[in-house]
């Protein structure tokens, strides 16, 4: 593999908890990853990556890290972990594992530590501020997680800033101690030979050292919006010029090793794409990605947005792209309508991303075309959708374990008497088995989307140019040779072509006189070198 593996890479996630329980217990783990790595090395993606299997007292499902250096023992030890990057890299996968660099758990060694008093070695490694004067917090700040973004500690009479949990204080990365700790943290896991790191919220590193409060949203809304941190435009929250000069810093570590790379989360509501264009630019992240893609919009216009902005703004950047991930609700639910074929949805779904100029990231379960689960009241285990519950299901529906065989105890998951979260007949109607032997499978589809990604290079590559896009029609092409069409919308559209082509693969579409006939989400990837 080049130095540049990454770039047009294929980034399948695994979220660990749901993979697959290999010791009975109802939680997935890394011996169960390494028994199912052959099924994700016959999707022909290029890389893995693991949400958090570190030491923790799951209060966030592992992103609340207590020990930055070892496995959970729900997951497994260091010596499986070895195990299972032997494996995938003897299937020709990288391994690339979530690093939640921003806090850490209140249990962390540190944590303790800082919080014993105002002039321990470790007092200013996490964010300590004095009340104002009436005893409230010292700013206006929300957690995403509802409440304040401040909790109050009577021994050091001060309160701590924590953009999430409670239980997930923030680290002072204003201290260039804390940014020592945490490249080397790092360093400990390149030298074990992973290729390469998921980025948690990486616009959250620094926080405002003035504690200004932040200034109301300025979006217009009609009534107050589910979650308090959203009513609010988090400028001295988050995405602080100084994470710039850090970011280079982690790039400079990145580079001391050979072909290793690096995919930032960019949490930001308001100016995604900017962000991502800056994080990407002038030796900082290889990649990063927003939330554009992983919302309601399901337009070509917003489509075609994303992509022409990001590639104005940095050319010489790289973005990833994705339709669904651990935090999000699926999008084959989250587009889709009462009475769709959601089949056709999700292949739409799987060639239009696989066709988009960037790098991409798969979440385990899309090649099945899974969708959202729905879940009770008392089955839900996410702290965000225990404090937003109904309005904000929060996010377990997406975390629900994989189907591997229909016919198996919780769906060929666990043997467990009840998994951690429960596997329900709409997931099982979309068991790997079920579609392993079915041409006309999503599975199915998903490998030979994959298959074609891999051998037209142009798909992988930057160049893209977008010529048709209305309320229903996205039609771009990628280098010279390969026409891209598809059809967003329920009814019938003709796609009017002005590069005619043989169709090396589609769903839904048949010739006309003055280019295709597309049906309800139909679409069609053309190589325009060789006209019919």
């Amino acid at each position: 593999m080049t130095q540049e593996w990454w770039r047009g890479a294929v980034i399948y996630q695994i979220y660990p908890r749901s993979f697959q329980d290999s010791n009975g217990d109802g939680i997935g783990d890394l011996r169960g990853i390494i028994d199912r790595l052959p099924h994700v090395a016959s999707l022909g993606v290029d890389a893995i990556w693991l949400s958090p299997i570190f030491t923790s007292p799951m209060a966030d499902m592992g992103y609340d890290i207590a020990d930055y250096r070892d496995i959970d023992p729900t997951f497994g030890t260091l010596d499986d972990f070895d195990a299972l990057v032997a494996r995938a890299h003897d299937l020709g996968l990288k391994v690339m594992i979530d690093q939640v660099i921003s806090h850490s758990s209140d249990r962390h060694p540190l944590f303790v530590e800082s919080r014993a008093s105002r002039d321990n070695p470790k007092a200013d490694w996490y964010v300590w501020a004095d009340p104002r004067p009436d005893g409230t917090p010292p700013t206006n700040w929300h957690s995403l997680f509802g409440g304040p973004a401040w909790t109050w500690d009577a021994r050091r009479r001060q309160y701590y800033l924590h953009n999430f949990l409670s239980s997930q204080p923030d680290l002072n990365f204003h201290n260039p101690a804390v940014q020592d700790y945490m490249l080397d943290v790092l360093r400990f896991w390149l030298d074990r030979g992973v290729d390469g790191f998921r980025l948690d919220v990486v616009n959250f590193y620094f926080h405002d050292p003035e504690l200004r409060d932040n200034p109301v949203d300025f979006r217009p809304k009609s009534q107050p919006d589910i979650r308090p941190f959203d009513m609010q435009y988090a400028i001295y929250q988050k995405t602080r010029p100084e994470n710039l000069a850090f970011l280079q810093r982690l790039r400079a570590l990145m580079d001391e090793y050979d072909a290793r790379t690096t995919v930032g989360e960019v949490g930001e509501l308001h100016h995604g794409i900017e962000t991502m264009a800056a994080y990407t630019t002038n030796r900082r992240l290889h990649m990063a990605y927003s939330f554009e893609m992983l919302g309601p919009h399901f337009t070509p216009a917003h489509f075609r947005k994303q992509i022409e902005d990001f590639f104005r703004i940095a050319p010489e950047g790289w973005p990833c792209w994705a339709f669904s991930n651990h935090d999000v609700i699926r999008h084959v639910s989250r587009w889709g309508q009462e009475g769709d074929d959601l089949d056709a949805l999700a292949k739409l779904s799987s060639a239009l991303l696989l066709s988009l100029p960037g790098s991409i990231c798969l979440y385990q379960g899309e090649e099945l075309g899974q969708l959202e689960t729905l879940l009770d009241r008392h089955e839900i285990t996410d702290p965000q959708g225990i404090a937003f519950w109904p309005d904000e299901k929060g996010r377990d529906g997406c975390r629900t374990p994989m189907t591997w065989d229909a016919a198996a105890t919780h769906g060929g998951f666990s043997t467990a008497e009840r998994p951690w979260l429960p596997v329900k007949p709409a997931q099982l109607a979309r068991a790997a088995n079920l579609q392993e032997q079915s041409d006309g499978s999503v599975l199915c589809f998903y490998r030979q989307m994959l298959r074609l990604r891999r051998d037209l290079a142009a798909l992988s590559g930057a160049d893209c140019t977008f010529s048709t896009s209305d309320d229903a029609l996205l039609i771009f092409h990628r280098g010279p040779n390969v026409t891209c069409a598809f059809n967003l919308s329920r009814s019938t559209r003709m796609a009017r072509l002005d590069r005619p082509g043989r169709v090396l693969i589609g769903e839904n579409w048949q010739s006309a006189e003055t280019g295709l006939e597309l049906g309800p989400f139909g679409f069609a990837i053309l190589d325009t070198s060789h006209p019919t």
